[in-house]
């Protein structure tokens, strides 16, 4: 994420967002910015109630007892998002957009990670990507606000390299995604598809995001590759363990 507070509020309509440094590899269990339905703006403002808040990256359901007894939530199928325990009152009372300018994903050879992209909007820019977020209760009475983003099947251009791709909702559809007092899941469902193929670019680079401690621009610089990827297909989980990124 390496928009300035002015770009983000500019697209969501968000005001006075407190300034933030950019991030070049965000991991899971690190805050990410995510931007929910809530009262924010001062009476007649024609703006949309919105706001702004950091989450730990890694959903923990309301119900779970014990986060180290659970998976590493910090993705969810959106095909089966309603319907799953872990993800079904998130998917229904709090869904969110998830700003980026960008993601990486690894093309795998095998099991094995082969060739890391950083995959951006074609021309750059920020894309929302489509999150629920989760309050979960410690049994000391603290609170502590826990997110996750939604994936779907992956396009023509991103299946060359995974079967799965992040959700993202257009600037015209934010209201509606984001209304949860009206707007079940499914009145969105048809928000939760692939992208057009030609909205990403996929660039290689060099395997430094593999590492957390690597968190400087210069793991983003392209890298030279060999043949062109081809299309994975994988069959999608038997349960509800959803480590990889997308």
């Amino acid at each position: 994420m390496t928009a300035t507070p002015a770009e983000l509020e500019a697209l969501t309509a968000l005001l006075d967002l407190e300034d933030f440094p950019s991030r070049y590899n965000i991991a899971p269990t690190q805050p990410i910015l995510m931007v929910i339905a809530g009262p924010r703006n001062e009476p007649g403002s024609n703006l949309p109630d919105r706001r702004a808040l950091l989450v730990r990256w890694g959903l923990i359901p309301g119900w779970a007892k014990d986060p180290k007894d659970m998976p590493l939530l910090i993705n969810a199928r959106s095909e089966t998002a309603a319907e799953k325990a872990s993800f079904r009152a998130a998917m229904r009372h709090r869904r969110t957009l998830v700003p980026a300018t960008g993601f990486y994903e690894w093309k795998r050879d095998g099991s094995k990670k082969s060739q890391p992209y950083f995959i951006r909007p074609r021309g750059g820019g920020i894309v929302m990507f489509g999150g629920l977020m989760e309050t979960w209760s410690e049994p000391g009475g603290s609170e502590i606000d826990t997110g996750a983003i939604l994936t779907t099947s992956a396009n023509g251009a991103i299946a060359a390299i995974h079967d799965r791709m992040p959700v993202v909702i257009r600037p015209e559809d934010f209201a509606r995604w984001l209304d949860c007092r009206f707007s079940e899941p499914r009145d969105v469902a048809d928000l939760i598809r692939p992208v057009s193929p030609d909205y990403f670019e996929a660039i290689p680079i060099s395997d430094k995001v593999n590492k957390v401690a690597n968190t400087g621009p210069d793991i983003q610089a392209p890298a030279t590759v060999g043949a062109e990827p081809t299309p994975v297909t994988k069959a999608p989980p038997k349960d509800d363990r959803q480590i990889e990124l997308f």
